[in-house]
């Protein structure tokens, strides 16, 4: 069981990394979805369209066997995880996001343009922290969906939990225990997220 739950750490790092990926480009396509540029609007769009539209298996795969092939780079298969985990959460992230945003009150971003706020300065003090504390609960959710398919990356031979599970289950043919073990050890990780979920939101709440 030792064995397993070493994978522990290779399973929070991808998933933590990825996370903050996803987040940072998420929110820039969110930027560009509601900005005035239709060209940007048109290119966060159609990438949004790609990763939404593709199983994520796929993009893990292309990134990690099929950009060798293609410009000659080969990335660890960790580094393949976070990329292709980062990538596809932030397609997922700017939606929620650019929900937030929408969901802010116009007048507050009216009110900021007629006292003459810069852009840059608007979004990231007023409007962005209003959105974040809308789209908490979503977040949340993107991140155990991250959690829990992050499973996926025993495909490209990470060492995660999932595979040492099997790679435990195979040696010593007690797949029924290893892969329940693996479940708990997921169930605990979700169960965490969504307590500290729970945490970050009730203490933003105190300064509504």
């Amino acid at each position: 069981m030792d064995f397993i739950l070493a994978g522990v750490k290779v399973t929070l790092q991808v998933v933590s990394l990825a996370g903050i990926l996803g987040f940072i480009i998420g929110t820039l396509l969110a930027l560009c979805k509601i900005g005035r540029i239709k060209l940007l609007r048109i290119l966060a769009d159609i990438y949004t369209s790609i990763f939404r539209g593709t199983p994520l298996v796929l993009q893990l795969m292309l990134i990690f066997f099929g950009l060798p092939q293609a410009i000659g780079i080969t990335l660890e298969p960790v580094t393949a995880a976070i990329l292709a985990f980062g990538l596809n959460s932030g397609a997922y992230i700017s939606e929620v996001i650019r929900a937030g945003i929408m969901a802010v009150d116009k007048g507050q971003r009216e009110a900021a343009m007629a006292l003459g706020v810069p852009y840059r300065q608007m979004m990231k003090d007023i409007i962005l922290p209003q959105a974040l504390k809308n789209i908490l609960p979503a977040l949340m959710n993107e991140y155990i969906t991250l959690t829990k398919e992050s499973a996926i990356v025993t495909v490209i031979g990470v060492m995660d939990v999932m595979r040492r599970s099997f790679m435990t289950a195979s040696s010593t043919y007690a797949y029924l225990e290893a892969f329940i073990f693996a479940g708990l050890i997921y169930y605990v990780l979700v169960m965490i997220l969504t307590l500290i979920g729970k945490l970050i939101e009730r203490r933003m709440r105190r300064y509504d």
